[in-house]
């Protein structure tokens, strides 16, 4: 079958249907076993992720998929997914704490490639659970929040940026202390909760930066997401200032520093 861009717009859309009467209830937050992504699922986690699958193999479809919860998972026939190399990397809910405690800032994350690397990814689109708008986007084709076209900020040192950080507890103020003179040039500090929509808030030209310092940070958070922000014009990079080159695994966690065009040599002469 076709994985179009309106294909992966209904799959979201299921997902939406099926978790946004659990969002806010404690029957959501229950937990269950340790998910292969490293967190332990939570039963909203699961009714999201289950619902993905049973549209997926009522679809006939071969493909490899890629979740936070199961893992890696061939649907349909693998000998025929391994060959035609496709996959589709889900965060089924990121910003699974916020959507348990009734925060609006949460989303599904859903990406297709067709390969085994970052690089690879054809198609992606984000679903914001608050609000159900959705941002997507296809290699070469531009970034669209539902149907308008969006594109990053054109903000820089000194305008009034605002930026977002997510920082791991370990050297917590060893972070702070390289972060001085970023701090100090941006406007605002936001923490937000769901990686997913907040490279989509940077494509769209509502936040200029994301400093995402956590080596936890898993690729199904981010695979969506990062064809949105680079198909409207913003920059994603290591904290080394390299290209994320990552191959499509369950495994795969990294940093990164996301950003417009204009504040990409800043924050990479501040990081090196």
């Amino acid at each position: 079958m076709e994985y179009n861009i309106n294909f992966l717009k209904q799959l979201v859309i299921t997902v939406y249907d099926a978790i946004k009467p659990l969002v806010g209830l404690k029957q959501a937050a229950k937990k269950s076993k340790r998910g292969a992504g490293g967190d332990v699922s939570m039963y909203i986690d699961l009714v999201a992720e289950n619902t993905l699958i049973k549209l997926l193999e009522d679809k006939n479809t071969d493909i490899l998929l890629i979740s936070e919860e199961i893992g890696e998972k061939y649907i349909g026939d693998e000998e025929i997914a391994r060959k035609k190399k496709k996959v589709l990397i889900v965060d089924p809910i990121d910003g699974s704490n916020n959507a348990v405690r009734g925060i609006p800032y949460c989303s599904v994350s859903i990406a297709y490639a067709i390969g085994d690397n970052i690089n690879d990814i054809e198609k992606a689109v984000v679903l914001d659970l608050t609000t159900k708008d959705i941002y997507s986007a296809e290699k070469g084709k531009g970034a669209y929040l539902n149907d308008s076209r969006i594109y990053v900020s054109d903000y820089e040192i000194p305008q009034e940026c605002f930026f977002e950080i997510n920082l791991p507890k370990k050297n917590l103020m060893k972070n702070l202390n390289l972060l001085n003179p970023i701090i100090r040039k941006f406007y605002k500090i936001r923490i937000l909760g769901s990686s997913a929509l907040s490279l989509c808030q940077i494509a769209k030209g509502s936040m200029d930066a994301f400093i995402n310092m956590r080596k936890s940070n898993r690729l199904v958070d981010v695979a969506a997401g990062i064809l949105i922000l680079k198909e409207a014009g913003g920059r994603i990079f290591s904290l080394e200032g390299a290209e994320i080159k990552r191959p499509l695994s369950i495994n795969e966690k990294f940093p990164f520093i996301a950003c417009n065009a204009k504040l990409e040599l800043f924050l990479k002469d501040v990081f090196n």
